[in-house]
């Protein structure tokens, strides 16, 4: 066989399928537990091999390894067989024997030239002694010898007797030692991901089934061809002339007998005689039991498996129902969870969280880039950013689903995230004296909980979907870390931020007056709005001078109040005051005062009169009146 070249050196077997044109179809990480399926080759990138030397995934190796597999299955069959029926030897079974017999030695040959995979390290072992040392030293190398040789064979051969079919018979039951193979190849089927795991294992169990059905008839028919008298035999006393009577019609009583012992049919028509056949179905039968367990704990694991999901569902619903029912929620709230949990299930497979969560971190960002950066790109507020800007936020995201008529955010909640529509639709809600009025339906792009977010104050809508919908999350504090940490990505998003905001529909500014105001107040070129979002006393040097106060700064937080340029009792049929950012001194707060409402003040008052001395004890939204 030609030397193939490997992955001589890579610890963790990195190997590429081939189609049968060489061309490369998918990577498949391996190792000496889970072996790749029939037809694997390997990339003839990597170091080859030592002279002499058969990579052990090599393809035609591998196909070398189904061929005789196919020629176990022979030998299964024909060993127990030629137990029960000796005058098989002499016929064409004899020679069908040599020929799987030779093609087995031919592989106790190739087994001395093929790489093995250390389970330390993890790397193929190319030293002939080694590979040697290994293979004659364990239990393989004499029991394949010994399964191998033609007892029978060699025996008539020197002798020319053909005396000793018995002792042969037994010999011949080595060969079993070759089912190994058929074992390893089920732990690959179950391992490769192109066949069903559900049916790969019946497969097996149903091999098992056959085979011992089979060994149970054979060694129950020797019983009675050797018992001393044959009509005192479990088929003698049917068929007295059983022994002249031809091979196929014993096989088929032994199979039968073997059949209706094995599901405990007990028909009544065959029956054990003598004490030799009582004590062998009395084994058989404590067998079977061994058996059936195993048939049937494998059975009952598949089905539960198959049904594992929907179980835990039932079982999770029955939980949300009883906490619902206990709790005294309103029938709406039960619903709305009940249609949440069943989404989260019928989705699962949807899931980034759960399908890649044991990929790295650069294989999930390019998945899910490929998945949403054309929404990403498609939204208004992150219009005109950088590539690498979207890329960092995809990395940082979250996809969730939504079943229709879900609150996904609450009137005057805190604001943590904010949500970009993939598919679907969003109501926008307004909640005033008990009750809800739709103020706009969001599409596909659209952004939601972002108006709470960027002036940091409680969300002013209820956001809740419409039909199945479909959002990617973005965390507050992420999308801060990420996005705004370059000065020109502040102002591309403040811009489409304000850009925004003039363009919603008046009843929806309706219901945030300040933002009218502050619209009223700003132009093009106030961007320091920017920093009440970032946090940060830095602001652009273009901008420096203008009449948008920059605000004072309370720890990590920006102050703002709402200044009258009147005194506390003068109110009445007054407007509403004008919401700006705290200043650091009482001095720029009076400014403010001629700037904004052309009077010159002197004093900074609260509501009830009292005389403001120092602004650290000012709060978010005071009334001040300067006078």
């Amino acid at each position: 066989m030609a030397t193939m070249s490997t992955t001589a050196r890579l610890p963790a077997g990195l190997f590429i399928r081939r189609a049968s044109g060489g061309d490369v179809r998918n990577l498949a990480a391996v190792s000496s537990s889970l072996l790749p399926a029939f037809g694997t080759a390997v990339d003839d990138a990597y170091p080859p091999l030592k002279k002499y030397l058969i990579a052990p995934y090599d393809r035609r190796y591998r196909w070398w390894q189904l061929f005789l597999v196919v020629l176990v299955v022979y030998s299964a069959w024909a060993a127990p067989f030629e137990l029960a029926f000796p005058k098989v030897n002499t016929g064409p079974l004899l020679i069908f024997d040599l020929i799987v017999d030779f093609f087995f030695a031919i592989d106790i040959v190739v087994t001395f030239f093929v790489a093995y995979l250390d389970k330390d390290t993890y790397l193929l072992v190319e030293d002939h002694m080694k590979i040697a040392h290994r293979y004659v030293f364990k239990m393989w190398f004499p029991m394949d010898v010994a399964s191998t040789i033609p007892f029978q064979f060699f025996y008539r051969l020197f002798t020319g007797s053909h005396k000793g079919g018995t002792a042969f018979g037994f010999l011949n039951l080595l060969r079993l030692w070759r089912l190994r193979r058929i074992s390893d190849l089920f732990s690959r089927l179950e391992k490769d991901i192109r066949f069903s795991y559900f049916w790969t294992r019946c497969s097996k169990l149903i091999c098992v089934t056959l085979f011992c059905v089979h060994m149970g008839g054979c060694v129950n028919y020797w019983i009675a061809v050797n018992s001393p008298v044959a009509e005192e035999t479990w088929i003698g006393s049917i068929v007295n002339d059983f022994k002249e009577r031809s091979i196929w019609m014993g096989y088929v009583y032994s199979m039968y007998w073997s059949m209706v012992t094995m599901t405990t049919t007990g028909y009544g028509d065959i029956h054990a005689v003598n004490t030799t056949e009582k004590a062998f179905t009395v084994v058989y039968m404590l067998f079977n039991v061994g058996l059936y367990s195993y048939i049937i704990g494998n059975m009952t694991n598949l089905i539960v498996q198959a049904a594992k999901r929907t179980l835990l569902m039932r079982d999770a619903i029955n939980e949300v129902s009883r906490f619902g029912s206990k709790n005294r929620l309103p029938e709406k709230l039960r619903e709305q969870m009940m249609a949440h949990l069943q989404l989260k299930y019928k989705t699962e497979e949807l899931q980034q969280e759960g399908i890649l969560a044991d990929l790295p971190k650069a294989i999930r960002s390019s998945i899910a880039q490929h998945l949403f950066q054309k929404t990403l790109d498609a939204s208004y507020l992150l219009r005109d950013l950088p590539e690498d800007i979207i890329i960092q936020l995809v990395s940082k995201m979250n996809v969730e689903f939504y079943p229709p008529k879900v609150d996904i955010i609450l009137q005057n909640e805190i604001p943590t995230d904010f949500y970009i529509l993939v598919s679907g639709a969003l109501d926008l809600l307004i909640n005033k004296n008990g009750t809800e009025k739709v103020l706009k339906t969001l599409g596909a792009t659209e952004v939601a909980g972002e108006i709470g977010v960027i002036f940091n104050i409680p969300q002013p809508f209820t956001v809740r979907s419409r039909r199945l919908s479909q959002v990617i999350k973005i965390s507050h504090a992420h999308f801060t870390q990420i996005v705004l940490s370059n000065i020109s990505d502040r102002r591309n998003i403040v811009r489409n931020f304000l850009q925004f905001l003039r363009d919603l529909e008046p009843e929806v500014l309706d219901e945030i007056p300040f933002i009218k105001e502050l619209l009223a107040d700003m132009n093009d070129q106030y961007m320091d709005v920017a920093e009440n979002f970032t946090n940060s006393e830095a602001q652009d040097s273009s901008i420096k001078g203008q009449e948008y106060n920059e605000g004072q700064i309370h720890g990590d937080k920006r102050i703002r109040v709402i200044i009258h340029g009147h005194h506390p009792d003068e109110s009445k049929g007054r407007s509403k005051g004008k919401l700006v950012f705290l200043p650091e001194t009482i001095d720029e707060l009076l400014k403010l005062a001629e700037t904004k409402f052309g009077v010159s003040a002197r004093k900074v008052l609260m509501g009830n009169g009292s005389q403001v001395q120092a602004l650290n004890v000012l709060r978010e939204k005071d009334k001040v009146y300067l006078c």
